[in-house]
């Protein structure tokens, strides 16, 4: 194939009114194996571009941009800024996809869609990777998360854009310049006047702060309901996922396999080769 990837989108309904889902979409448009990248709370799906392009060969796979984010449409209501919503879009886009069954990484909130998506009867997830996210959600990272959520900043060059990124997702571990432009590139856009902003609706914080969490987040009944074989990998660093939650991760649900990272936080962004072969021996694996 001479296109290395291919940016579609599909309309989406909630409540509201329509919206757009778009998603990137990398490897042979006809194969039946589909893997299904989703990311955090706000990023983009072109975090996913190093694990896509090493997947691209096994799988077709898709990089979907949650509704706020990335090249999809906005909400109308901010309240619907919210896991079900997101879960009913992506079955909108496995329809489209014409998907029965599906291989599932999901990063932060992208692992929350996904478990939410498996938990339920009749699942198309067959395998699930849960990066740096669990049934428990602690209050400390919700906290940190609310800090910078929804402040939609502006930078006057892209250069003070990449600090900004570097600064807020420190978390991520150590990755080279080019890393961190990357990281930053899809996730801000160029104005008219040459200055950058965050490329996200401000308003998915509204039901963030509505919630006011302060306490842990628990999704123990979603996890508890998962049947297939499924990943946890865990940021040795992470204040979002604890080492107690994946330890008792590992004795209920689907019973994971878990992989630590060291030296990293929240979350591992799956660019590295070492953790791209971590993904990737798991979701191949017979």
């Amino acid at each position: 194939m001479s296109e290395e990837f291919r940016q579609r989108n599909v309309q989406c309904i909630t409540p509201s009114g329509l919206h757009r889902l778009a998603y990137t979409e990398w490897g042979d448009p006809g194969n039946r194996k589909m893997l299904v990248c989703v990311h955090g709370l706000s990023r983009c799906g072109r975090d996913f571009d190093a694990l896509a392009r090493a997947m691209a060969g096994d799988y077709r796979v898709v990089c979907p941009d949650v509704p706020g984010r990335g090249l999809s449409g906005w909400l109308k209501n901010p309240m619907e800024y919210q896991v079900q919503t997101y879960v009913a879009d992506m079955v909108t886009l496995l329809a489209r996809l014409d998907a029965d069954s599906v291989h599932w990484v999901g990063t932060s909130m992208g692992g929350m869609i996904g478990m939410a998506l498996a938990s339920l009867a009749e699942t198309p997830v067959q395998k699930l990777v849960l990066n740096d996210v669990g049934p428990t959600i602690t209050a400390v990272s919700l906290a940190r998360i609310g800090e910078y959520l929804g402040k939609a900043p502006q930078f006057p060059d892209f250069a003070t854009a990449v600090q900004y990124i570097r600064a807020v997702s420190v978390p991520f571990g150590a990755h080279s310049d080019a890393e961190w432009s990357i990281l930053t590139e899809h996730v801000t856009r160029r104005q008219p006047d040459g200055s950058y902003r965050m490329h996200y609706d401000p308003a998915i914080a509204v039901p963030f702060n509505a919630a006011k969490p302060d306490k842990d987040i628990e999704l123990w009944s979603y996890y508890d309901a998962i049947r297939c074989p499924t990943l946890v990998v865990r940021g040795a660093l992470s204040d979002f996922l604890k080492r107690e939650t994946v330890q008792e991760m590992a004795g209920r649900g689907p019973r994971p396999r878990t992989v630590e990272i060291p030296e990293v936080g929240h979350a591992p962004t799956l660019m590295h080769a070492d953790q791209i072969a971590i993904v990737r021996d798991f979701l191949l694996a017979a």
